[in-house]
């Protein structure tokens, strides 16, 4: 059996896939916690701020929103080379784990917010009509209703996010971000060794097969 991997795979180096696969994982992991953490709050002021909602501003809504618009609509591989300055102010370096996970941030923060603002549109209003009939305020609604009622949307937006992050990270590759895009782009695409882009491939397959899997589980334990 090793004898016909070898023969299958001569150009792979198992090694090298592995630390690559690490790399992936922690740039996905780090950068995912940072936009959930961000984004939460992003989506949670949109959609009080929207229209006809428990704080609705239009100035607010229309400038977070069209920021939050510009960011969306920038192709990943643009915003990585445009935030090569900030990055490695922030970091220390563009290269990378570390150099990645700024662009990859700033990328999901805004697709984030956005489902997240669609998963509350989705609460019932009922169930906000009637917590400001029992006296809560805006804090007591956010945290007692709208997100406890939302979490399974949450949840499968972050599932969503997690597996754009994935996607990313292989965009990453382009200016040396480190990962498995990295080495499919440094190996399978300048250097011709199909056999190393195909195990890239596979690998990344069945990340998101993974997450989609756990996402999965979760909304769906989480819906009542």
């Amino acid at each position: 059996m090793s004898n016909v991997l070898n023969a299958w795979f001569s150009n792979v180096d198992w090694l090298d896939i592995w630390l690559a696969t690490v790399d992936t994982l922690l740039m996905m992991g780090g950068s995912l916690t940072l936009v959930l953490l961000l984004g939460l709050p992003l989506g949670v002021l949109l959609f009080l701020t929207s229209p006809k909602q428990l704080r609705a501003s239009h100035k607010t809504y229309t400038a977070v929103s069209f920021l939050v618009n510009i960011l969306r609509s920038l192709p990943f591989v643009i915003l990585l080379i445009a935030m090569i300055p900030v990055t490695v102010f922030l970091t220390g370096t563009s290269l990378g784990v570390m150099g990645s996970i700024p662009a990859l941030v700033v990328a999901g923060v805004p697709f984030f917010g956005r489902l997240v603002e669609s998963a509350l549109r989705e609460v019932d209003r009922g169930i906000i009509e009637a917590s400001l009939a029992m006296g809560a305020n805006t804090r007591q609604i956010v945290l007692g209703a709208l997100l406890h009622e939302a979490l399974p949307g949450i949840l499968a937006a972050a599932t969503v996010t997690a597996i754009a992050l994935v996607s990313y990270t292989a965009l990453a590759g382009v200016v040396g971000g480190g990962g498995l895009g990295d080495l499919a782009i440094r190996y399978g695409y300048q250097r011709f060794q199909l056999d190393v882009m195909f195990i890239t491939i596979i690998f990344l397959l069945l990340l998101v097969q993974i997450l989609q899997s756990l996402g999965t589980r979760l909304v769906q334990h989480f819906t009542r």
